[in-house]
């Protein structure tokens, strides 16, 4: 799925207009990037969590040129799926 066809299952289940819908959707996944800018963990009951995890600096190679490459630290984002999704994608029939 994709950010029009979200946009467009939230505007068709709620009643609203696409523009009121693509801001509504626009609305959360910016207040959930934010959030995980500043370090802030993100929980929704049901669906899962969304964190941040730092990576430390490491050495690794350019698979094109077999040369060392020295790699940055970097905060990389992460998910946790909850109980109810794992259930449903595990779920039998």
């Amino acid at each position: 799925m994709i950010k029009s066809e979200l946009v467009a299952a939230v505007a068709e289940k709620n009643n609203l207009t696409h523009t009121n819908a693509e801001r509504v959707v626009s609305t959360v996944l910016n207040t959930i990037s934010k959030a995980l800018v500043n370090d802030n963990r993100v929980e929704l009951r049901g669906f899962g969590v969304l964190s941040v995890r730092k990576r430390k600096p490491r050495a690794a190679r350019n698979p094109k040129t077999g040369a060392g490459v020295q790699v940055e630290a970097k905060r990389v984002p992460f998910f946790k799926a909850g109980k109810a999704i794992k259930e449903a994608l595990n779920k039998k029939g």
